[in-house]
């Protein structure tokens, strides 16, 4: 399993040892079996919803990208896939960055009423990323609003518990709640009258329960959800993203039972701690459970 370790201004934390973790299965300490800090290639998927909202955000989102390509290495190969109803691959894996920044490019956005079935369309991904060997990542480029069935998301958030694939979101619904000033001058208008009321409330429970998928489906898989709100957050996120693509360290251990079920894991760090010195910030992000081996 991989394990990410960040400090609190989200930059990988290098130089720890075997004995400075622990693991849990089902809350059971585990003998650590094996273990290495390793900087490898990374494999990223893009995976970019083509929905209304995110065209009327001008696509600033997908130009800012340029911050993920070009933190990452020579050797890391990227692939693009859109949403809407269905996923859309767009370039395979490819180290050829500029190749990535002309698909991006060619993303096309529908506007007017549509499906956005992300629940499906990850399923779906998650069915092309399961032929790729190898450190696999899907950078989600979403507002996480969903509307696959219940039961296709609920199922989803189940496989992804088990996924060796992180996932890690950038919520493309900040600029969407920032209402620019002439919509504000409306806002105060219509306020007067007392209509917005109801629809506000929708729209702030429709951003929650959007919000709430995109942090359920980053933390199973070991990721993290962000929620730039401007061009430039966009950058540092894409940033930092390109750290935690490419560095982690790997740890093993033999499941202790074999009944082919799912165990929780649980991975905390006890850092030796320096006199007189407050002990280490430390955030740590992996799968949150695995799927043990059958009798």
């Amino acid at each position: 399993m991989g394990v990410i370790v960040t400090n609190p201004q989200g930059n990988f934390i290098g130089g720890l040892r075997r004995e400075d973790f622990h693991i849990f299965d089902d809350g059971v300490e585990q003998p650590i079996t094996d273990f290495a800090s390793i900087t490898e290639p990374a494999q990223v998927l893009l995976l970019v919803e083509a929905g209304p909202a995110v065209y009327f955000l001008e696509a600033s989102h997908v130009r800012a990208a340029h911050a993920l390509l070009e933190g990452l290495s020579p050797g890391d190969r990227v692939a693009v896939v859109k949403y809407d109803a269905t996923p859309q691959g767009m370039l395979d894996f490819t180290p050829d960055k500029q190749a990535v920044e002309v698909a991006l490019a060619n993303v096309r956005y529908y506007v007017g009423f549509g499906s956005l079935d992300l629940s499906r369309s990850l399923s779906t991904v998650l069915d092309w990323l399961g032929k790729v060997q190898g450190k696999k990542s899907i950078v989600l480029l979403s507002t996480g609003f969903d509307t696959s069935p219940p039961e296709i998301a609920s199922v989803l958030l189940t496989r992804v518990k088990t996924s060796d694939v992180r996932i890690l979101a950038l919520s493309l619904s900040g600029e969407l709640r920032q209402p620019t000033p002439n919509q504000k001058d409306s806002k105060t208008k219509k306020n007067k009258d007392h209509v917005p009321a109801e629809k506000s409330a929708i729209a702030a429970q429709g951003f929650a329960e959007a919000d709430q998928l995109l942090t359920a489906l980053t933390q199973a898989t070991g990721g993290r959800v962000f929620f730039p709100n401007s061009a430039k957050d966009f950058a540092a996120v894409y940033a930092q993203i390109a750290q935690l693509v490419r560095h982690e360290y790997s740890l093993a251990f033999v499941p202790p039972a074999h009944d082919g079920k799912p165990h929780t894991i649980d991975v905390r760090i006890t850092p030796p701690i320096m006199p007189d010195a407050p002990p280490p910030a430390y955030r740590i992000d992996h799968r949150s459970a695995y799927l043990a081996p059958t009798p």
